[in-house]
């Protein structure tokens, strides 16, 4: 594909800039406390897969104004919870449909780069959810409120396989995930049932971004995109016994072995310097990967 224009792609709610090989996505909606509505779930399924075809792309940050009211207040419910759905969809009943959050969540999981999301402020429902649990990394301000408060409003987690039964379990551990989703109470940033699902907390709103940014060049400039990319695969995909994982790792390691990252990973070693590698999804990611088969989430008659 072409090298994409960022710039020029018309989005309302965001604000999307290519730092060297780090894309910057700055939500846009600061005086409505960065909520969820209208074309934002749209706009960010649309960069994030834009992003992952991107050869000049390694490595993608999500965060917000450290000035603004919220990093992501949630979605904006006060016209009703129909903000969450597609009106297409509707049209064939509820079975047809799918949330926003989790469409959205399932594009940035889906991501072969690394993704980082730097929470520079408060945070509740979907800004906890599609926002920060499909991420690879997380960054916060220690200050940040943080809330699931679903059952607190009638419904369960958007993206509900993806956060309440998948993600934030796996993430941080079953017990913590109940006090955080059966309660729907707000927890600060370093609270220990919280904390654990930051890489990095800091003690400003200020030192966020910045910190998120100098990680992010960090491992553009150390890493391989295509292990990057296979390294996700086997984390995210795993097998369903340990020797099932033997030979998914086993052909990934003969594989990369023979690229021209693998033997530029052996010589910068031997000569103890930093790697320059120059591997490319669009180039060098062989034709076994996937070797798991998709699930087709869009299939509108799904029993349930």
């Amino acid at each position: 594909m072409s090298a994409p224009d960022y710039s020029a792609l018309g989005f309302i709610n965001i604000l999307v800039s290519l730092d060297g090989p780090v894309l910057v996505i700055l939500m846009n909606r600061a005086k409505q406390r960065n909520s969820w509505i209208g074309s934002v779930p749209g706009e960010l399924q649309k960069v994030f897969d834009l992003a992952d075809k991107d050869d000049r792309v390694r490595v993608v940050i999500l965060t917000s104004e450290h000035t603004a009211p919220a990093y992501c207040a949630g979605a904006d419910i006060s016209g009703g919870w129909n903000v969450l759905w597609d009106p297409e969809e509707e049209k064939e009943g509820h079975h047809a449909h799918r949330d926003s959050g989790g469409k959205t969540s399932l594009v940035i999981y889906r991501c072969r780069k690394i993704t980082i999301a730097a929470v520079n402020g408060h945070a509740a429902g979907v800004g906890m959810t599609a926002m920060q649990l499909p991420f690879d990394f997380r960054f916060v301000w220690a200050g940040a409120k943080l809330t699931f408060p679903f059952v607190r409003r009638g419904i369960v987690p958007e993206g509900a396989s993806l956060t309440f039964l998948y993600l934030l379990p796996r993430l941080i551990g079953q017990s913590r995930a109940n006090s955080l989703l059966l309660t729907g109470a707000t927890f600060t940033a370093d609270s220990p049932i919280v904390a654990a699902l930051y890489h990095q907390i800091l003690p400003t709103r200020e030192a966020v971004f910045p910190a998120a940014l100098a990680f992010a060049k960090e491992l553009a400039a150390t890493t391989s995109q295509v292990s990057i990319a296979v390294a996700k695969g086997l984390i995210q995909h795993p097998g369903d016994s340990a020797e099932e994982n033997h030979l998914y790792d086993s052909l990934a390691m003969r594989t990369l072995g023979g690229t021209a990252d693998g033997e530029e990973g052996i010589r910068s070693f031997k000569e103890k310097r930093e790697p320059k590698f120059s591997g490319t999804l669009s180039k060098d990611l062989g034709p076994w990967h996937p070797w798991w088969r998709d699930v087709n989430t869009t299939h509108r008659k799904a029993k349930l």
